[in-house]
């Protein structure tokens, strides 16, 4: 086989390893763009389409049954938001990404293998006949590559060539060489050290820490929400109670008012006052049930429970009451608290100190590089490849090298910039860690100032209540004996009304007071504490 032929054969080859991975590419490309063409066609993005209401209308359908009724006590709700909450879903997938991160880190010491295999064919001109004009090098090379933490590598390979030649003066053709080689390079300024070798890995450590920080931090904020929503929905359902038994006082103020009427105690602008009366707090008991049925899809939402979605007609009933009790609070340790317990604090403390690793891995950089090498070999030379491995044996051709490389920057602006910007980060967080505890100590101030303000409104409310209930029941004898108007009368039934609405406003409210202290400090009101695992990670042969 001539030269022309083996190039032409050498670019077959090459061809056929090409064209397969062009097509490849191309088939890859139209399929993603017909998956696109899919997920959002032109037309759906270039045109505007109009809401028929029509189309929509309920179809005729047989009287349905009253929606069933469920039950929950305020740990229940907790429990099925841990089990079901969609933002817990997506935050606790973030912990094992995060761990991953760092095992990728990690996996910088790992041993690499290494191979190559090369033939070389060379046809070159010569001058002297003491020199090869043809030669073909067959050259293979097996070895494991070790990084250190300190920074360096150490390589051990075993390179083994054949080589054969037209030079009438070579003593061994073919020729087969096998050596042995074990050599270490270690920086020993920019680079160097275990500091600067698993700086990546610390890095990578505290991020996986801040990760779970927030992760705790969103686990709380939901859990809080929850609270809220549940003692907003008791407080909307409470709201319903007070305007429908206002609509049932004022229904019976109707027939008493005719009843009156055709007895001539009454006149009939009190009939039609009364009547006024009811159309109105009808439609107060109907803003009232739409005001119940979004507290109770937010809950639902919130919980995301099976069997209870937002679609469902399914009327929650808030099973735990409240049992609101005054607090004489210590602000000074709940503003200790706080500090201690908020994940904020805790992401500044480790963003701090991620700073730190920073600028003490920046000053490493910033110095010149110098590095330390030594390779110890042995060599093998034989007419045949067992022959060179019986040289390599023998252990009589052996070298030493040793060597230290120097590179000094001329200015080196850009390592001292970046350690500038470093050091600027780490004071800036400083400041910022500063700015984060009083702003801790006034949202904990503020929550111990709402839970007294709520605690004095309910009181207030409750006094309002019976007040107002003493002056219905004037204003009903009153009317009784003609003495007083319809409208009178209306008028005490909305006071009682309001008063009852304030103070399980007030009630509720008082409730939500102590969820956000506790939220404040870091923690969750009650006794019971909450323990969250990360979403364990998929496995790639999934």
């Amino acid at each position: 086989m001539n030269r022309h032929m083996r190039f032409r054969l050498v670019l077959l080859v090459v061809l056929a390893m090409l064209v397969p991975m062009v097509l490849a590419g191309c088939r890859g490309t139209a399929g993603e763009e017909r998956l696109v063409d899919t997920i959002a066609p032109p037309e759906k993005l270039r045109k505007v389409e109009a809401l028929d209401l029509e189309a929509f209308r309920e179809a005729g359908k047989e009287a349905e049954a009253p929606p069933a009724e469920a039950s929950l006590t305020l740990e229940e709700c907790r429990a099925a938001a841990l089990e079901g909450n969609l933002d817990l879903k997506a935050a606790l997938v973030d912990p094992a990404v995060a761990e991953e991160a760092v095992n990728q880190e990690e996996a910088k010491f790992e041993a690499l293998f290494f191979s190559n295999v090369s033939i070389a064919n060379t046809d070159t001109p010569t001058s002297s006949t003491l020199d090869a004009a043809k030669s073909t090098v067959t050259s293979a090379n097996v070895g494991i590559q070790l990084p250190l933490a300190t920074g360096g590598t150490i390589t051990l390979d075993i390179p083994v060539s054949r080589s054969k030649t037209n030079n009438a003066f070579s003593t061994l053709n073919p020729a087969y060489t096998s050596d042995f080689s074990a050599s270490i390079s270690q920086p020993l300024l920019r680079g160097g050290g275990a500091r600067a070798a698993e700086y990546s890995i610390r890095i990578a450590r505290c991020q996986q820490r801040i990760v779970e920080a927030r992760t705790k931090l969103e686990v709380t904020r939901v859990i809080a929400d929850v609270d809220r929503q549940y003692w907003l929905l008791y407080a909307a359902r409470g709201e319903l109670e007070v305007r429908r038994n206002e609509y049932d006082l004022a229904v019976a103020l109707a027939r008493r008012a005719r009843r009156m009427a055709k007895a001539g105690t009454a006149k009939e602008v009190d009939v039609i006052g009364a009547e006024t009366g009811v159309a109105e707090r009808l439609e107060a008991v109907i803003t009232a049930q739409a005001l119940l049925r979004r507290s109770e899809r937010d809950l639902k939402r919130l919980l995301n429970k099976p069997g209870l979605g937002v679609r469902t007609p399914t009327v929650l009933l808030p099973a735990t009451r409240p049992d609101p009790v005054h607090h004489n609070l210590d602000t000074a340790r709940l503003v200790d608290a706080a500090v201690e317990n908020r994940m904020e604090m805790l992401e500044l403390e480790l963003r701090i100190a991620q700073d730190q690793m920073t600028v003490d891995f920046q000053r490493n950089q910033a110095l010149v590089s110098l590095a330390l090498g030594y390779t110890y070999s042995i060599n093998g030379l034989g007419g045949t490849a067992g022959d060179s491995f019986d040289v390599l044996a023998d252990k009589n051709f052996e070298d030493h090298w040793v060597g230290l490389t120097l590179e000094i920057p001329l200015g080196n602006a850009a390592a001292r910039s970046r350690l500038r910007q470093a050091l600027a980060t780490r004071v800036g967080r400083l400041a910022t860690r500063e700015a984060r505890r009083a702003e801790i100590e006034r949202e904990v101030l503020n929550a111990a100032d709402n839970i007294e303000t709520n605690w004095q409104r309910l009181a207030a409310s409750r006094q309002r209540t019976a007040l107002a209930a003493r002056n219905l029941e004037a204003e009903e004898r009153q009317f009784g004996l003609g003495m007083q108007t319809s409208t009178d009368v209306l008028d005490a039934q909305t006071r009682l009304a309001d008063a009852r609405s304030a103070q399980v406003r007030s009630l509720a409210d008082y409730q939500n007071a102590l969820v956000d202290l506790a939220y404040a400090t870091g923690t969750l009101l009650g006794k019971a504490h909450i323990e969250w695992e990360p979403t364990a990670p998929l496995d790639p042969g999934d």
